[in-house]
């Protein structure tokens, strides 16, 4: 008879992705489109993104970023992104829409032997969903991370949330995201890790705060 302490998956299995199997794609994020975006603040949509890059940073997760027509009004992407995962490859395009038409795009994603990617994007309606559909067709397990992508009205983010569901696109958040790849606290990057959330929810930094306080009193420190 099997041991039911080594026999039994705790981890989420497959209802989770695994960080050595993922790669986040950050489309669009453009200056330029932030001024169109309407569904989410501006600053917590760049918050947003730059968590996402400092998270794969931390955690040595591909990132692969893309601008449309960077010198036209769409805008250069934030730079926020490249500071903070200063790994992430950039790949141009030639006006293609749809980033998943640019071959080189598709052979960088190709080339990170990852089948697993997170996607986030501005506008959600373009960016985002276009490339998600387009990978998921080509076998890719696909999120979709909502919070971190903008669209200039609620009404075109509903409608775009709804077609990426309908498809097998996994809708997230970046806190999810942030959370799914974390997994134990007991990890070296756990303290790291916490920096995330508080970024994510200052209520819990001050939490953290707090935390700490409390214990440096508790010690006699304070």
């Amino acid at each position: 008879m099997s041991n039911p302490t080594t026999s039994v998956r705790t981890d989420g299995g497959t209802a989770l992705f695994d960080t050595s199997d993922t790669a986040i794609l950050l489309i669009d994020h453009q200056t330029g489109l932030f001024q169109t975006v309407k569904d989410i603040s501006v600053r917590d949509l760049r918050a947003n993104a730059t968590t996402l890059a400092k998270l794969a940073s931390l955690l040595k997760i591909p990132v692969i970023t893309t601008a449309s027509e960077p010198k036209g009004p769409n805008g250069p992407l934030m730079p926020e992104i490249h500071e903070f995962a200063p790994h992430a490859i950039y790949v141009p395009r030639h006006g293609e829409v749809n980033a998943w038409d640019n071959p080189e795009f598709v052979e960088t994603v190709r080339g990170t032997g990852r089948k697993t990617l997170i996607i986030a994007g501005v506008w959600t309606s373009v960016c985002l969903m276009f490339p998600a559909l387009s990978a998921l067709a080509a076998g890719y397990q696909v999120y979709a991370v909502i919070d971190a992508s903008g669209d200039p009205s609620e009404l075109v983010s509903r409608t775009t949330l709804a077609r990426l569901v309908q498809a097998g696109v996994i809708p997230t958040s970046t806190n999810a995201v942030v959370a799914g790849a974390h997994g134990t606290w007991a990890r070296p990057e756990a303290a790291d890790l916490a920096k995330l959330y508080a970024l994510l929810a200052p209520n819990y930094g001050a939490l953290i705060e707090s935390y700490h306080t409390a214990q440096d009193v508790a010690k006699g420190k304070a």
